[in-house]
Order: structure tokens, then sequence, then C-alpha cells
């Protein structure tokens, strides 16, 4: 009868915070967020709102099953890394992220701009009206953008040559400073902290600022 009490409290303890080194997860009370749609037709952002509600009530689409992040702004964490202006992140890449550009900036890498939070729904499917209704990795914070302004998104493009579109971001200049490519040590320091790089992907776009779980 003691080694059966005993098995059943031992685990109990260890469950509670601050015993027998137990980690402490707080879940938040509530979950808030701006949102948007982007729209294709007017190529530009609509419907801006703000959403509340309770953190239990999260919904299938709000939380990405890949990574555990949500939309969420108190999922995210305020990452501050060397000159790089401040940004937000999901808190459970956040660590690993923050790793890889403390090593890149020590090694004198140019990681000269990154972003990552923004909650819009920027993915198809479309509705009616050519407004996107799907969240993005970057709307979950598990997506990083890095040297926007040297990395563009480009679309048809299933090999980068003159017929690619530049949609978002500057010029991609391979060899250029802060300019990505699949050598590069940014490219492969976000790979070995566990991202695809968004050059890489397959089909007509072509990101080359993006690294995310899935490269998407």
């Amino acid at each position: 009868m003691k080694k059966l009490t005993r098995a059943l409290i031992l685990p109990l303890l260890c469950s509670m915070p601050g015993i027998a080194g137990a980690e402490t997860v707080l879940v938040p009370q509530s979950c808030t967020y701006e949102v948007y749609n982007w729209n294709i037709f007017k190529k530009r952002a609509v419907n801006m709102g703000s959403v509340k509600h309770p953190y239990s009530e999260l919904t299938a689409e709000e939380k990405d099953p890949e990574t555990g992040c949500t939309v969420c702004l108190e999922d995210q964490k305020l990452l501050k890394v060397g000159n790089i202006e401040p940004f937000y992140i999901c808190g459970k890449v956040a660590d690993k992220v923050r790793a890889a550009l403390e090593r890149l900036l020590a090694e004198g890498e140019p990681v000269l701009e990154v972003m990552a939070y923004r909650p819009g729904r920027t993915k198809n499917p479309l509705d009616k009206k050519g407004n996107r209704t799907g969240f993005s990795n970057h709307a979950y914070g598990s997506a990083v953008d890095i040297n926007r302004s040297n990395n563009g998104l480009y679309d048809r493009c299933y090999k980068f040559g003159p017929a690619c579109r530049l949609i978002q971001g500057g010029a991609w200049k391979p060899g250029a400073r802060g300019a990505l490519g699949k050598d590069s040590p940014i490219v492969r320091g976000m790979k070995e902290a566990g991202f695809k790089w968004g050059g890489e992907i397959e089909g007509l776009q072509k990101d080359f600022m993006h690294f995310s779980p899935s490269g998407y």
C-alpha cells in the first residue's frame, strides 16, 4: 500500500510549481490580436479589426498544429537581439531564433532587419470578394523574414529569372550585402535552427527573405 501511495503522490508533486524541478506552464486567460484580410484585387489589407476572447475558446484555425504557436499576442515574445529592431515571435520558437541570430551576428553576418509576427489572413482560400481567409505562418509568429529590403517575394517564378515578378520587399541580388542564397551563412544558420528557406520552396513563388518550419 505504501509503494502504491508513493507512486501516485510523486508524479503529482513533480507537476506542481516549484517542486522537484518541475517546469511551470502558464496558460493565458485571454487571446487578443489585430487582424486583416489581404485582398488580391485591391492588393492591400482590408477588414482591419481586433479580436479578443477567452484563451480557452481558441479555434482550430487560431493554432498552428505543427508548432503549437497561436495567433494570440499573449503567446508572442518580444525579442531584442543586437542592434536589430525588436520584434515579436512565437514563444515556442523564440529561443532557437535568438540563438541563431546571436551566433550569426557574432560571426559578423549582415542580419540587418528581422520581422516575424503579423496576424493577418494572407493565405488562400479566397472568398467571393477576393479576400484571403487563411492564417499564414507569420500570423502564428512561427515564420521569420530576414533582410526584407534585399530579398524579395516573387511570383510567376518556378525558377528564378527575368520572368519572375517582384511583389513584396526589395529586389533579390545574389552576392550583394544582406542578400541570401542557399550557401549563405544566414541560410545555413537558420536551417540549423530548424527552419526551411523560402528561396527553395516548390511552386510559382520564391520568398527569399522567408524562413519557417515548412518553408512556406
